[in-house]
């Protein structure tokens, strides 16, 4: 491992600008060390790591907990302040779980979202696909996230789910709270209370009259007996209606924004529409959805480098910088949708390995399939050569995209 020079007692802070450009900020921090200390907006000092290799390395380590009760504790320690008991439910889901209970609310969901089943899905997200660009197609310009990139994801996952699409709006703005750097402020806090109200009618309603759908399922899910409580239902759809959605979304937006600053790559898979799945690999892998792994705390002192990260401690891996490990990647920040993109960490690693990746791939080859066949000449508009993003240090996303459709 590499050593880092920028010894424990360097607090590197994160600006405003870090939201929309966290690439300078890595390439930055990367020439001084592969693990730093930071300091986040909500003021709480943080390990962050760089390198590729000890970052997929620690993301499988047993030494780095994610339980969500020494994550609370971790948190109220740094901050003096109780978390809201309807904000732990939400997050005490297989995301925050260490083993064995991670091992059993997993493959209680696994099924359904094996490659496998997942391709059952293809002529239904088609026909969504489909509608959402007829709905558009005679427009001069749009913005692509409004449009699509946003009501595509969202309406796989409520389907799927058995949520009401006519309530995207809501969890939507929830959503946007809870993953953002307002969600240890009271407006996190009043989403956490509203969103836990909602998925408990929601899972009240499934026990009551199951549906069609993956949360009834999970409703009535016995594994030998065992089956899930009414908190885990209730953080289990939470879980993966936020995930289900969001990391898709952002996905098609970022691969859309990546693909059209390099026009010479837009040209190469019109010329080879079949290189769209390796192209989807290369979006995640160049500015992937997620930028930084979910918190994990130390169970004990963790070496990195020369530099020793103590007991206690929350630790991240910088997806999108790891991503981007010039050691791993050459000429990382280049985009070539033909290049080798294979074993990215946009998804994860180890036992937390999204469990949706199989749809978020599946969604995202039909939408850049799509895009592709029915609008040749799409450009960026003005307006989108100074993209901004979502305010949120764990979500790589933009707010809107504007586009030229013909």
């Amino acid at each position: 491992m590499a050593a880092n020079h920028s010894g424990p007692a360097t607090v590197e802070t994160i600006g405003n600008d870090f939201y929309d450009d966290p690439h300078s900020y890595y390439r930055r921090w990367r020439e001084r060390g592969i693990v730093h200390r930071v300091r986040f907006p909500d003021n709480i000092v943080r390990w962050v790591v760089l390198d590729y290799a000890v970052g997929r390395a620690l993301l499988a380590d047993s030494r780095l907990h994610k339980g969500i009760a020494e994550l609370a504790a971790t948190m109220a320690s740094r901050t003096g302040t109780l978390v809201d008991n309807r904000a732990l439910v939400l997050s005490d889901h297989m995301l925050n779980t260490d083993e064995p209970g991670h091992t059993r609310l997993r493959k209680l969901v696994n099924k359904a979202f094996t490659t496998r089943q997942v391709a059952v899905l293809r002529p239904r997200i088609q026909e969504i696909t489909d509608a959402l660009l007829d709905g558009f197609a005679a427009e001069d310009e749009v913005d692509l996230m409004a449009a699509f990139a946003t009501p595509l994801p969202v309406a796989v996952i409520c389907e799927l789910l058995g949520v009401p699409f006519a309530d995207r709006d809501r969890f939507q703005a929830w959503t946007r709270l809870l993953v953002g750097v307002h969600r240890l402020t009271q407006d996190g806090a009043t989403a956490a209370i509203e969103m836990h109200t909602y998925l408990s009618d929601l899972v009240r309603a499934k026990q009551e009259r199951p549906a069609d759908d993956l949360l009834s399922r999970l409703v009535l899910a016995d594994d030998d007996g065992d089956r899930l409580t009414d908190q885990e239902l209730v953080a289990m759809a939470f879980l993966l209606l936020v995930a289900g959605h969001e990391t898709t979304v952002n996905l098609i937006g970022n691969g859309t924004l990546a693909l059209l600053r390099a026009p010479e790559q837009w040209r190469a898979l019109l010329d080879d529409p079949a290189g769209v799945p390796a192209a989807v690999e290369e979006f995640l892998r160049f500015d992937g959805p997620v930028n930084m792994s979910t918190e994990r705390v130390t169970a004990e002192p963790i070496t990195v480098g020369d530099i020793e990260i103590p007991a206690g401690e929350f630790v991240h891996v910088a997806l999108v910088a790891a991503n981007r490990d010039p050691h791993r990647f050459p000429d990382p920040d280049d985009l070539r949708v033909d290049g080798a993109a294979n074993g990215h960490l946009a998804f994860g690693h180890g036992i937390h390995f999204c469990v949706g990746a199989p749809l978020a791939r599946l969604e995202a080859e039909i939408a850049f399939t799509a895009l592709l066949s029915r609008f040749p000449a799409l450009t960026l508009a003005p307006d989108a050569h100074d993209p901004r993003y979502q305010t949120s240090t764990l979500i790589r996303g933009l707010t809107e995209l504007p586009v030229r459709l013909h």
